[in-house]
């Protein structure tokens, strides 16, 4: 059997911000699949994961997580804000994320 992904594969988009404020404490994602405000009502509160790799190495390891989760959507075309325990940061932009399929509300 092969290894089957648990999660859904998303994009950031940066962060909620006006026409010259970035708001940093919310960020935008792009998730694959979704193109309207309807699918995305799926995945609001689900757990969101930015992974990356750090130059240092923290318990045997140099893959680090940022967990998040789907707060609202965003548009009209299936983008979704969400927030993180520490902010994303902006060299994360157009990186992708781990959309968790847990907690389930169906």
């Amino acid at each position: 059997m092969g290894s089957t992904r648990l999660y859904s594969k998303g994009r950031i988009l940066g962060h909620k911000r006006g026409k010259r404020n970035t708001r940093p404490n919310t960020s935008l994602l792009q998730i694959e699949g979704v193109a309207s405000k309807e699918d995305a009502q799926f995945y609001l509160g689900k757990r969101v994961a930015y992974v990356y790799r750090a130059k240092k190495e923290v318990h045997g390891s140099k893959v680090r997580v940022i967990w998040g989760r789907v707060t609202r959507s965003h548009g009209g075309s299936g983008a979704v804000k969400s927030k993180f325990r520490s902010n994303l940061p902006p060299s994360s932009f157009g990186a992708t994320v781990r959309i968790m399929l847990y907690p389930s509300n169906i």
